[in-house]
Formats: C-alpha cells, sequence, structure tokens
C-alpha cells in the first residue's frame, strides 16, 4: 500500500522545512548604501533571533523620526563585545546601517558608536 508511504514523506517534507522558513534573509535592506544616522536611543532590545536599536532623530525640519535598526542576534553579539547595558535609553549614539528598501526610517545596523566616537562592540555583521 503506497498511501503510508506518501504521508511519511508528506510529513518528512514538511518538518525539513520548518527551519527554513524560521530565518528571513535581510532583502529588505539596501545592502548596496550606507547611511549615517545621529540621535538618542529610545530602546535597545536585546532579543532573539535579532536585537534591536531604536533611535530618535531630529529630521532637517526639527520634527522626530524613530529609527528602528535590526542587528543580529545576542549570542553574536555578546561574542563581539556587546551586552544588554552596552547602549541605554538617552545615549547619544552614530549608527551605520544599510537603510530599509521601502524608505521607512529602518536599517540593518553596521556599526554604533558613541558620543565620544568610540566603537561600541564591533561590526555587527
Amino acid at each position: 500500500m503506497r498511501t503510508p508511504h506518501m504521508v511519511i514523506v508528506a510529513v518528512a517534507l514538511v518538518t525539513l522545512a520548518i527551519p527554513v522558513a524560521a530565518h528571513h534573509s535581510f532583502a529588505a535592506f539596501d545592502q548596496s548604501r550606507q547611511v549615517t544616522i545621529k540621535g538618542e536611543v529610545t530602546e535597545f532590545q536585546w532579543t532573539n533571533p535579532h536585537a534591536w536599536l531604536q533611535v530618535k532623530v531630529k529630521a532637517a525640519n526639527g520634527e522626530d523620526q524613530e529609527w528602528s535598526f535590526e542587528m543580529i542576534s545576542p549570542s553574536v553579539l555578546r561574542r563581539m563585545g556587546w551586552t544588554k547595558a552596552s547602549v541605554k535609553p538617552g545615549d547619544t549614539v552614530t549608527v551605520v546601517a544599510n537603510p530599509a528598501r521601502d524608505g521607512k526610517y529602518a536599517g540593518l545596523m553596521l556599526s554604533v558608536t558613541d558620543a565620544a566616537g568610540r566603537a561600541i562592540g564591533g561590526p555587527a555583521q
């Protein structure tokens, strides 16, 4: 009887596909360009699978913009010298990132420096 074999194959294929679907690419970011954003940290999310850095920026027109920077996993950041306390709300930082392709205030973080110009951690990619 072929039906049990087909069911086993179908279950195996679905099981193998789950890890692939669980991770996404960085295709949402234009990795051929870089932006440099200076502002005030509003939040640092030390979460899996990717950490996030939220930065408030004063735009040329005087309005505040909230930028979201996607980072790599906390475990990799830790190996690069980052900790949960590397940045905190109120800190002034300069972020270099690949900007979002859709024009939103977002980016894939490449590096962060503090107000004195010192690198925080290391390259994040």
